[in-house]
């Protein structure tokens, strides 16, 4: 039944539609202002625009993800075939490339610090452990406090170990502590590194013959990036640049590349954030902090997180409806 209103003026009463009724009826214009499904290459767009867009992510898809990524990483690494006498041709070029431009320290460097043992073995387990665990932890921090930029900033990293891999198999190449007539010191052999990927029968299980480009570089220079662009105190901004700083001293310092090879690996992360820049359509630190419509976005206010109202904070008074001019509502 329609609500009947009094107009003043007319004197007379007028009955309107019941807005019940009006939901009710078939054909109205809010039935038809539904849009249709979407379809054929709007539909495939739509799906492209989808994946484009940073989501939620769900923790045991990101720890499968991780664990068979670097599975496959491993297993094409330590496929490409070990080509010793490619790799040692490449690493004579490349010492007498820095010879000629001046910058040949390696030696030098690696020769100083071998004589302080404590600094040197420190460095050995700093080499052969922090590459994974600083990483991960990294992932870790982004995934728990940075959703909505987790997706783009691990692309960044995907995208970086991915072409470097073709870098192994393109251009073999031997560590320092590795050439023939050099007088380099293998330091994780001389002082007995235990876990190195580069001793005893770990040294059967890792392709020695993939310096170039390095990931030790690659990766902690993505760390190092991601830690100053997103984090919200002083002092973590400069653990974040003194970390890839202090991996280049430890890979030079430890005969495991040339000052070239991370040359390579900053290369490899320049693609890797070009790849993400051109997928989100933005660099991962400049896209929204929270996924809209999660959780944590939504508790950004008592009403719309449905919490309880402190005791303290009175509650809101109804704001009273506007009258209409020249009308009064009757009851029916």
């Amino acid at each position: 039944m329609g609500e009947t209103q009094v107009t003043a003026q007319e004197g007379r009463s007028t009955a309107g539609s019941s807005p019940i009724a009006a939901e009710a009826a078939p054909g109205t214009a809010a039935a038809s202002s539904t849009p249709p499904p979407a379809s054929g290459k709007s539909g495939r767009l739509s799906r492209l625009r989808s994946l484009r867009t940073p989501g939620s992510p769900r923790l045991w898809f990101e720890i499968l993800l991780i664990a068979v990524s670097y599975w496959l990483y491993s297993l094409v690494r330590n496929a490409v075939p070990e080509q010793k006498a490619a790799a040692l041709r490449n690493a004579d070029w490349i010492w007498s490339a820095e010879k000629s431009l001046g910058l040949a320290f390696e030696e030098s460097v690696n020769h100083a610090v071998n004589s302080v043992t404590w600094l040197i073995v420190s460095m050995n387990y700093y080499y052969a452990t922090l590459h994974f665990v600083v990483t991960i932890g990294v992932l870790v921090w982004l995934f728990r406090r940075h959703p909505g930029r987790y997706a783009a900033t691990r692309l960044v990293l995907f995208a970086t170990t991915a072409v470097a891999l073709l870098g192994y198999y393109l251009y073999p190449l031997a560590p320092p502590r590795l050439m023939n007539g050099a007088n380099f010191i293998d330091t994780v052999l001389v002082h007995e590194t235990w876990g190195s990927m580069a001793s005893g029968n770990f040294k059967n299980m890792s392709n020695q013959y993939a310096a170039m480009p390095s990931m030790h570089i690659g990766w902690s220079l993505w760390c190092g990036l991601t830690i100053f662009a997103l984090a919200s105190v002083p002092w973590a901004r400069v653990l974040g640049l003194l970390y890839p700083t202090l991996t280049l001293v430890v890979i030079v310092a430890t005969a495991n590349h040339f000052w070239l090879d991370a040359v390579g690996g900053m290369a490899c992360l320049a693609f890797g954030y070009a790849v993400s820049r051109v997928w989100y359509g933005s660099l991962p630190h400049r896209l929204p902090k929270w996924v809209p419509g999660t959780a944590k976005g939504r508790l950004t206010g008592l009403r719309a997180a449905r919490l309880p109202r402190p005791s303290s904070e009175p509650e809101p008074k109804p704001e009273a409806e506007p009258a209409t001019p020249g009308a009064s509502s009757v009851p029916r």
